[in-house]
């Protein structure tokens, strides 16, 4: 008669998951590496309430940028937000770049506000805004009129 071989030891009905750990942790890495790359964009703070008014410092220079709607710049640099006196202007964004980063250059601490005008597309605010974080301003303002003006 032929016997079953005994086994000395129980057999185990458990599943094998180091593999699958492994695989895990590769997909996180991976993940992890590539998720950083996906963002793109500017980074704006806007406020919670739109009739709430923006803190100013009044020991920093405050430059006021408005984007008309042909795509022209103009701004004013002074000790208060000022939407209606030109200090200067420019007409392509390259200009604007270039007289703005003297700007910076002469005034130590600056506030910048920029603000568009109501017909102005939303490609030419965002394209001054960018330019100005590639001149090295990370911090601005958007300016708003309440409803009510």
């Amino acid at each position: 008669m032929l016997r079953k071989p005994v086994a000395k030891q129980a057999l185990k009905a458990e599943m094998n998951v180091v593999p699958y750990i492994d695989v895990m942790l590769v997909l996180l890495v991976i993940f992890m590496v590539t998720a950083p790359l996906l963002v793109q964009g500017v980074k704006l703070e806007l406020p919670k309430i739109a009739s709430e008014a923006l803190p100013t410092d009044s020991q920093k220079t405050i430059l006021t940028l408005s984007v008309v709607s042909d795509g022209s710049y103009y701004w004013n640099v002074g000790p208060e937000v000022d939407i209606q006196s030109r200090s200067d202007q420019a007409v392509s964004l390259d200009d604007m770049v270039e007289k703005i980063e003297q700007i910076k250059q002469q005034h130590e601490a600056l506030l910048f506000f920029i603000r568009g005008d109501k017909s102005t597309d939303y490609a030419s605010v965002v394209k001054a805004i960018a330019a100005l974080q590639k001149v090295g301003i990370a911090d601005v303002g958007l300016i708003t009129e309440s409803p009510d003006a």
